[in-house]
Parts: structure tokens; C-alpha cells; sequence
């Protein structure tokens, strides 16, 4: 029987995919796709947002090839101009930006939806702490202050917005960046007592968060101070994580995602649905295809041929480590709830375009262990 021959350029690109990577996404997003259309079953207006999330998957996938075949060493060249107009639009956000259940995070794109600008932010500040802890001097303890100010003006600006949960995210983008980036580990363990110390003062004070969002991270310590209010979220979730069992109680049948019990169950809380739905096997599943994204991305960053891309791709691992962890977590009231998407899987065209696109990247960085890919020597 004959085979079929494929170009050599075709079979040399195909070797230096990361399958890793690409397996995994492909596979959460289906599996978003059918929890939000789960979720929103019997929300008349919502009922659309699954044939939206399909749609921006597609955006999506193709923002990833275009990424996937950018040399990712452009980016070190572009990062400070893309770190500036980055600030301009967190800034044009907070002049300017839509508003929607009391923050102002968007901006209106008409009959297109709406952008969310602190979503690519994430990559782009990777980006940036990347090339900066390759391009600065790191010789005193004082050097730490440029990563800590270039990470600190846009965090500012969308604590503002208000929106703490992508805060926290470019905190341990940084984080993880300083952990493999710095020589000297006590420069590291001083900045991790800084966090530790400015965490404390932010929760203890009144000057920085909004009421609710210290109410959402007191009620962690207290789960049943407010049943009614900041816990409500929280003992919801639980009721329905719990309540799926072994083998969930059947897609369309899970009665606090039917019933609308937990808020923003299609969003931050899409674990819930897979919990309740499918079951412990069900969220099992997925946690399993999470690994293997992670697995993946640990591996380009083992395989990246320079610092640079090493520490980029560090930083979008330490991304996508921290939404999942923090994400399914906060679901089962072992994190406090900070109002992190789960990646591919919570509807949102940002986010899942922003994903997308630094799986993009991975991939590029991936494909460069083979010397002549992309016109590389």
C-alpha cells in the first residue's frame, strides 16, 4: 500500500511542534465549550456565550500559528515599546474604559464585545521582565528595584480598575521570573519577604483594596462569618464540587449549576460545573490535561536555546501555574477568591485570545532547539 509523502520542510515543523501543548489546549477548550453551554443552559442571556467562546477559540488558534512563527528573539527587541503602550492603555482604561458591575476593566469594541487590555498585559510583562533581567545589572540589592517598578506601575493601574486577581497574576509572573533569573538566591528570599510584608500591610489596611475584595480574602480564613455575603460564593461552590460525587450527576443535570446557585459558574467558578457535573473522574480529567500544559511548557523551557527564552517561558509557566492552582482552589475553598479565570476553560475572548497567543510563544521557543527552524543558523 503506498504511503503518502509529506514535504520535508512539512515533516521538519511537525518534529519541532511541542504535541504537549497543543493536545492540551485543544482539549480544555472543548471541554469550556461544553461547561459554559451547561452553565448558561437555562440563562436566556447567555445562551450564546458558548457559541462565542467557539468563536474566539478560533481567533484564538489563529493568533497561537501567528505566534508560533515569530522568532521570539523579536520580542526582546520590542519589549520596552510594547511595556509602553501597554501603560497607555491601562491608563486610557481608567479615563476612558467601560464600566460593568462596578469596575472598569474594558474597553468597548461595539458590536465586536469588549477588549480587556490587563489580559495581554500579562504577556507583555512577562515579556518585558525577561528582557530586563537579561539587559540589567544585578549587584546589589538595590538593582531589584527596576523589575519591582516596571511590574509595580501597571499593577497599580489595575488595582485601580479595580481588579486584583490579574495583580496577583503579575506577581508571580515576577515571582517566578526572579526565582530563575536572579544569581544570588538571598536577593530572591529578600524580595519574597517583601511580598510577604506588603501582602500583610495591604490586607491589614484600608488604603489599597475595595471592602469586597478584603472581605473575599478574610472570609477564607473565616468561611462561615458571612454565609450570606462574601461567603456565599464560597459555600456554594463547595456544595456543588461535593455534591458531583464519583461520576457527577449528568451534563444538563447538575442542580446548583442549573439552578444559578453559584454566581459566575460559565467565568471564575467553571470548575464547579465539571465538579458537580462530571464528577471527581470529571475534574480529575481535566486537572490531568492541566499537567500536561504545564508539562509542556516546563519542557520548552528546558529546551529554549538562550536566557531570554528561558525566563519568558518560565514566565508564562509561573502564569498559567497560578491561574489553575488558584482557580480550581478558590473552588474548594482552599484559596481565597480572587476572581481568576481558569485558562481555556472560563468564557472571556481576552483571555482565552491572551492564552493563545503565549502558547504561541512556547511553541516558537519549542521549535528553536532545532538549529535552520524559522531561517535560524
Amino acid at each position: 500500500m503506498a504511503t503518502i509523502a509529506l514535504p520535508y520542510e512539512t515533516r521538519r515543523y511537525l518534529r519541532s511542534v511541542n504535541w504537549y501543548l497543543i493536545v492540551a489546549a485543544a482539549v480544555l477548550t472543548m471541554f469550556g465549550v461544553i461547561a459554559i453551554q451547561s452553565a448558561d443552559l437555562h440563562n436566556s442571556d447567555a445562551a450564546s456565550e458558548y457559541k462565542k467562546q467557539i468563536f474566539y477559540a478560533i481567533v484564538g488558534i489563529g493568533v497561537m500559528y501567528l505566534f508560533s512563527r515569530i522568532d521570539y528573539r523579536n520580542f526582546a527587541r520590542w519589549a520596552p515599546w510594547l511595556y509602553a503602550a501597554n501603560l497607555l492603555i491601562l491608563l486610557f482604561v481608567l479615563k476612558s474604559g467601560h464600566n460593568a458591575m462596578g469596575a472598569q476593566r474594558w474597553i468597548s469594541l461595539g458590536p465586536l464585545g469588549t477588549f480587556q487590555p490587563s489580559e495581554p498585559a500579562k504577556l507583555i510583562l512577562a515579556i518585558f521582565i525577561a528582557w530586563g533581567l537579561c539587559k540589567w545589572p544585578f549587584q546589589r540589592i538595590e538593582d531589584l528595584a527596576r523589575p519591582l517598578v516596571a511590574v509595580g506601575v501597571p499593577a497599580l493601574l489595575i488595582v485601580k480598575q479595580p481588579d486584583l486577581g490579574t495583580t496577583l497574576v503579575l506577581l508571580s509572573i515576577l515571582s517566578t521570573q526572579l526565582f530563575f533569573g536572579l544569581e544570588k538566591i538571598k536577593y530572591f528570599l529578600l524580595y519574597a519577604a517583601g511580598v510577604v510584608s506588603v501582602a500583610a500591610l495591604t490586607v491589614g489596611t484600608n488604603f489599597i483594596l475595595k471592602p469586597f475584595q478584603k472581605d473575599r480574602l478574610l472570609v477564607f480564613i473565616k468561611p462561615g462569618a458571612d454565609p450570606q455575603g462574601a461567603g456565599y460564593n464560597l459555600n456554594q461552590s463547595k456544595i456543588a464540587v461535593g455534591s458531583g460525587e464519583w461520576f457527577g450527576r449528568g451534563l444538563h443535570h447538575g442542580t446548583q449549576t442549573q439552578l444559578n446557585f453559584v454566581p459566575e459558574h460559565s467565568r471564575d467558578f467553571i470548575f464547579t460545573v465539571v465538579a458537580e457535573e462530571l464528577g471527581f473522574l470529571g475534574a480529575v480529567s481535566l486537572i490531568a490535561c492541566y499537567v500536561m500544559l504545564l508539562y509542556g511548557g516546563i519542557q520548552t523551557m528546558l529546551a529554549a536555546r538562550d536566557r531570554f527564552g528561558f525566563l519568558l517561558a518560565a514566565g508564562i509557566v509561573g502564569m498559567f501555574a497560578f491561574h489553575i492552582i488558584v482557580n480550581v482552589g478558590m473552588t474548594i475553598g482552599i484559596m481565597p477568591i480572587t476572581g481568576i479565570p481558569l485558562p481555556f476553560m472560563s468564557y472571556g475572548g481576552s483571555a482565552i485570545i491572551t492564552n493563545f497567543a503565549a502558547l504561541g510563544v512556547l511553541l516558537n521557543i519549542y521549535s528553536q532547539k532545532d538549529r535552520g527552524m524559522l531561517g535560524n543558523a
